[in-house]
């Protein structure tokens, strides 16, 4: 009988440590990202940019909140929050609270579809079925029927405020040290709410420095940002993979991204132009799947050098 069940306990055993592990310790292991970005016209300060992403919020997370709220001793020149800060309908007062001391310095923030939608339980195996089919949230899947709706009026005004810049298909402008920095924002591609069409041309030539801010980095996004000459742009969504596997990296990116890029500094090139893109693997995940493995979660510091 030892014989005949020794392996299948074993591997129960190596389970049930691993998803201990991914949910007990590495889904509250918060970590902080740290990148130079060589992107500043020359001799332009360097900015320190503070990027939150994917929080996906639930009643009761104080370490969370905790560490959220510790991020303002980075100091950060300017704040970006690139979306979805829910994963309870109920969590906007505790969202607000935990970025209430980050909302002390300028900031700009988008949404993505967990700020509007609630989650629903679903087979995680179906985000490889959608990869393999080329379909990911709205993008070929049929609409989404019995939606949970989430107050994000109520998120909205709250970071409106505060002063943070809602950047929902629009620009906006923040005034740093003297600086002008030019953000251009687009609603959330996983649900078809981007508009390009609004924030096309590129650049002001007045802002002495600008940078796209897109929640999920769905491609035609970063083929418009890039094309149009933005030399930055932010997104978020990915989770970094979120379950992954330790030197082979990400499966999935819920989006039509290649994993090699699913998270951190990288590269895009469209129409023989190239624009750096970073993705945050965010602090959170969604109340349904709280679980990470090699992939720890984050924020991220950017210092924004000269080219």
């Amino acid at each position: 009988m030892r014989a005949r069940y020794g392996v299948p306990l074993g591997i129960t055993a190596v389970g049930a440590a691993g998803l201990l592990y991914a949910a007990g310790f590495e889904a509250r292991s918060f970590r902080l990202r740290r990148v130079t970005v060589p992107v500043l016209p020359p001799g332009m300060r360097p900015l320190r940019l503070l990027q939150v992403s994917d929080i996906h919020m639930v009643g009761g997370q104080r370490k969370k909140q905790r560490w959220l709220r510790s991020l303002a001793g980075l100091r950060p020149d300017f704040v970006i929050n690139t979306g979805d800060n829910l994963s309870d309908p109920e969590a906007v007062p505790e969202v607000l609270d935990a970025l209430g001391p980050l909302m002390e310095f300028p900031g700009a923030y988008v949404f993505g579809s967990n700020d509007y939608y609630g989650p629903t339980l679903r087979n995680p195996a179906r985000y490889l079925f959608e990869k393999t089919q080329g379909r990911h949230g709205l993008n070929g899947n049929k609409p989404a029927v019995r939606a949970i709706h989430n107050p994000w009026e109520d998120l909205r005004d709250g970071f409106d405020t505060a002063g943070w810049l809602n950047l929902t298909n629009t620009r906006g402008t923040l005034k740093i040290e003297g600086s002008e920095i030019e953000l251009t924002g687009l609603d959330d591609p996983h649900i078809k709410r981007d508009r390009y069409a609004r924030v096309s041309g590129g650049p002001s030539e007045s802002a002495d420095f600008s940078l796209g801010v897109v929640h999920a980095p769905y491609l035609r996004a970063l083929d418009a940002f890039t094309a149009d000459g933005y030399p930055l742009v932010l997104a978020g969504h990915t989770h970094g993979g979120q379950l992954c596997l330790p030197f082979y990296g990400a499966f999935v990116t819920n989006c039509d991204l290649d994993t090699d890029r699913v998270k951190g500094l990288s590269t895009h090139t469209a129409e023989e132009r190239t624009s750096y893109l970073h993705v945050s693997a965010g602090c959170g995940t969604s109340r349904y799947t709280p679980v990470r493995f090699a992939c720890p979660p984050e924020a991220s510091l950017l210092t924004l050098v000269s080219r």
